[in-house]
């Protein structure tokens, strides 16, 4: 990645009233202010409970989740598993952590090249576009990539409420992965074996302050994620969350205690081009801070990722080569405004 130096966190920024610089100035909305108003799109909703039901339940189910990840490669869960007070739980552990003294959040400062920890964004360019974002990355999976030095000690409930957490989403990824794969006719594990036994799952805590210039300045640039899944678990409140769809941007509803849930480039890569990887922003607002954390369901660095053979045919070669460690190329790709999945394609 060549030489990596990182950006004052954007709190401190805030806190401190100071004018951002240029450099978080954002040329890239077609000229238009980021702030303007974009429609509201109601994303499929899909019932986990359901889905795992009976057979004539699970169908209509797997019907709204085929639909959903073809047209918008993302979709609302409810009936997740997870009650109403242990989501607000995560919540309330991550608005704490930021509330922290700066001194107390700058004890898990991230390290030269490397994402893990707390801090804003890895500087990889000279005319790199930053983002009005703050961000806690944790490797939650496996055992043995798990940093403890960067999981804080305080609040006091964090470190077990944010192992529950991935322990819920560790069994929705299973589930969610089945249904996939089921809702395109292939055998049931086709997905589950090629994201495998050793996969990495990260979170991702974001903080987004309030921003002195929200028609000029982008919470999180243009991106699509390199997971197999994303789980986002968004502010209760605070909206800002866009997705692309034809050129054009869309809002997405809150829904209080669902998560969103999106395709990332390597599911889209193992289906073909049939399920959508969506590319998607984050734009600010001038008045509140807005949380939000997103989980990251990523196969090992050495598994093989490839077109299913079930969706590979005369009509529809593959579209995708095989793949390896997708994710080492892939945040140097974001910094600099590119996709990665382009360089998977055949």
């Amino acid at each position: 990645m060549g030489s990596v130096s990182m950006a004052t966190p954007v709190q401190e920024l805030a806190t401190d009233g100071q004018d951002p610089s240029e450099r978080y100035n954002y040329g890239g909305s077609g000229g238009g202010a980021l702030n303007a108003s974009v429609p509201l799109v109601e994303i499929p909703t899909v019932d986990v409970g359901s889905l795992i039901s009976s057979p004539s339940a699970a169908n209509h189910e797997l019907q709204k989740l085929s639909l959903a990840l073809s047209s918008w490669g993302c979709f609302q869960v409810v009936n997740h598993g997870m009650t109403d007070s242990f989501v607000d739980r995560v919540h309330e552990i991550s608005k704490q952590f930021f509330d922290l003294p700066k001194e107390e959040k700058h004890r898990y400062i991230r390290e030269p090249d490397s994402i893990e920890g707390y801090g804003t964004d890895m500087i990889v360019a000279e005319n790199q576009t930053l983002d009005w974002i703050d961000r806690l990355y944790l490797t939650l999976n496996p055992p043995n990539q798990v940093q403890l030095k960067f999981w804080p000690e305080k609040p006091e409930t964090f470190r077990e409420t944010l192992q529950e957490y991935g322990v819920k989403l560790g069994e929705l990824n299973q589930i969610l992965l089945k249904a996939m794969a089921k809702s395109l006719d292939l055998e049931e594990n086709c997905f589950l074996d090629q994201y495998g036994e050793g996969a990495l799952m990260t979170a991702r805590f974001n903080l987004y302050p309030p921003c002195p210039r929200p028609d000029q300045i982008i919470g999180v640039k243009p991106h699509a994620d390199a997971s197999a899944l994303t789980f986002l678990l968004p502010d209760k409140e605070v909206g800002g969350l866009q997705f692309l769809k034809d050129n054009e941007w869309f809002t997405v509803p809150i829904i209080p205690h669902a998560l969103l849930v999106n395709v990332g480039d390597q599911a889209e890569i193992m289906s073909n081009g049939v399920f959508k990887s969506p590319v998607h922003r984050v734009v600010t607002n001038s008045e509140k801070d807005r949380h939000s954390l997103a989980v990251f369901c990523i196969p090992s660095a050495g598994q093989e990722i490839k077109p299913d053979e079930g969706l590979i045919s005369e009509t529809r070669p593959a579209l995708y080569r095989k793949v390896k460690d997708y994710v080492s190329i892939y945040f140097e790709y974001y910094q600099r405004g590119r996709r990665p999945i382009e360089a998977a394609m055949l």
